[in-house]
């Protein structure tokens, strides 16, 4: 077995046991790991590569449960079985958090299906590849140049997109004039680490305009005027039930009267929002495909500053 996969099966045997005993305080997992090291690797010189990543599930904990909560909605948290559960823990703190230079996405997602394959059930590979795979998709992939008409699946075997069940959902930037008059942008941040536009699903046969309007107030509690069309994307996304899905999303520029932003804490997958002045887009943290939109946003509101000027 290579080193750095025997680490990573070490890890997940303290993080199982430590799944056991998450409400005992006196539960040393640092020292769990310890012990398998000495029963597993006694050989090993370098335990840092362990200690690092097992520090990282623990630390981020609450995010990671909190974003396979949204990649597999069908499956609450504590039905998946305890083996399932820390390789996705596992998986997601390298995929979300781990230095990409040293492991790229592919390899985590990769890693984490062997580990699936050696230590979980018949189907677990699946589960955890399908789970990964839909987060991968939603932080690297949206965006994508998705021109191809076919999808491979296995040797001589295609997929039209144009059968791929539709999945809408809409959203906004939303722009205000704050109390000193200057212009605002409300974004909110969701638990992958990126600001993003306030948006979610709309209703089957529903209109997106209104799916935006109803999202934006949703989760942040602002009443908006759509102003225009920003721009719509598509992308092919993979979920762990239902399998792949044509991503359709439209993104509208839209103004609202200045107030204090009031996230939802039932907005699955946000953790904060806030207002951004125009000066503090410079070193904005968000999804590729969303500085295009921001750009037209900037140039519409110029546009506002020089006829009042």
């Amino acid at each position: 077995m290579a080193n750095r996969h025997l680490q990573r099966s070490i890890v997940l045997q303290s993080l199982f046991e430590w799944d056991f005993h998450r409400d005992n305080k006196d539960f040393n997992l640092l020292e769990v790991l310890r012990r398998n090291i000495d029963e597993f690797a006694p050989n090993t010189s370098d335990a840092t590569f362990m200690e690092s990543l097992l520090s990282l599930v623990q630390k981020k904990i609450h995010v990671i449960d909190e974003v396979i909560t949204k990649a597999a909605p069908e499956w609450p948290l504590e039905k998946i079985a305890n083996v399932d559960r820390s390789i996705l823990r596992l998986g997601l703190a390298e995929l979300l958090f781990g230095d990409r230079d040293q492991v790229p996405p592919k390899v985590a997602i990769n890693e984490a299906i062997e580990l699936a394959k050696t230590f979980g059930g018949d189907k677990s590979f699946k589960f955890v590849n399908g789970v990964l795979g839909a987060v991968y998709k939603e932080i690297g992939e949206p965006g994508k140049n998705q021109e191809k008409k076919v999808i491979k699946k296995k040797k001589d075997e295609v997929v039209d997109i144009e059968t791929l069940p539709i999945e809408k959902k809409a959203g906004a930037i939303v722009f205000s004039k704050n109390k000193e008059g200057e212009y605002v942008l409300a974004f909110v941040h969701d638990v992958f680490g990126y600001w993003t536009i306030a948006k979610g699903g709309v209703e089957d046969g529903g209109d997106p305009e209104d799916g935006a309007i109803k999202k934006v107030k949703e989760k942040i509690g602002l009443d908006i005027q759509i102003v225009d069309l920003l721009g719509r994307n598509e992308y092919i996304a993979s979920h762990p039930e239902k399998g792949k899905l044509r991503k359709q999303v439209s993104y509208y520029l839209a103004e609202a009267p200045f107030q204090d932003l009031v996230l939802n804490p039932d907005a699955g997958g946000l953790d904060d929002a806030r207002w951004f002045s125009l000066s503090e887009l410079e070193e904005f943290n968000t999804y590729d495909d969303i500085y295009p939109l921001i750009a037209r946003t900037v140039t519409h509101i110029s546009a506002l500053m020089s006829d009042s000027n």
